[in-house]
């Protein structure tokens, strides 16, 4: 796949899971029951124990993609891309990570906030532009965003949730990424396979204004 590839791969799936859990294990859980909800993008972020060998293991399984998160250096970023990440994102802006990204045919999303910030994530090379943290704004702060930057592909990340999830596509999301609570982490400690995958199915359902890719 080529960069734009993976870009509307992202986009297509619309709920892009950002995976910020406890343990390797437990996130490699999460992923499964994800992966039968319906899901086949996931962002594992570097804050996660093992991050770089479980995007390795979720990488090599195929027909997946996986993306790594919280990436803050191009150092982090050249061992993403080396355990397979198909895309890296940053919560802010770093100089050179679009390049790296591109070079090595994946994709990259770079965080920013404010009209400034988001307009030199777009001219650094991102190929979506993470609007974070979302919460902060709420969807009104996006609709102002896409208002200014129409052909920028927004992804608002961070306190993204069943309840808003709709009014975000409506100010002009792309694609939004939605944290831990995309996870009933009280079900998956129990071992309660049928209900996280039920709870997260609920977030690619036609009301959720999601379609599954």
């Amino acid at each position: 796949m080529t960069p734009a590839d993976i870009r509307d791969r992202l986009a297509a799936q619309r709920v892009v899971p950002v995976l910020r859990l406890a343990s390797s294990a437990e996130t490699e859980r999460a992923v499964d029951c994800l992966a039968e909800a319906g899901f086949r993008t996931f962002e594992i972020t570097l804050t996660t124990p093992g991050a770089l060998e479980l995007i390795a293991r979720l990488a090599a399984r195929g027909g997946w993609l996986v993306g790594a998160g919280t990436v803050l250096d191009l150092g982090a970023g050249h061992a993403c891309l080396h355990a397979g990440a198909g895309f890296l994102v940053s919560p802010c802006l770093v100089p050179g990570m679009a390049r790296l990204a591109h070079e090595a045919g994946r994709a990259a999303l770079i965080g920013g906030f404010t009209p400034g910030e988001i307009l030199a994530a777009h001219r650094e090379g991102a190929d979506i532009v993470k609007v974070f943290p979302a919460s902060t704004g709420g969807p009104e702060h996006l609709r102002a965003i896409h208002a200014v930057f129409p052909d920028i592909r927004l992804c608002p990340t961070g306190g993204v949730s069943l309840q808003n999830l709709a009014a975000y596509f409506a100010a002009g999301a792309a694609l939004v990424g939605v944290g831990n609570n995309i996870v009933d982490q009280r079900a998956l400690a129990a071992g309660d396979r049928a209900q996280v995958i039920a709870h997260a199915r609920r977030f690619l359902e036609p009301g959720a204004g999601v379609t599954a890719a």
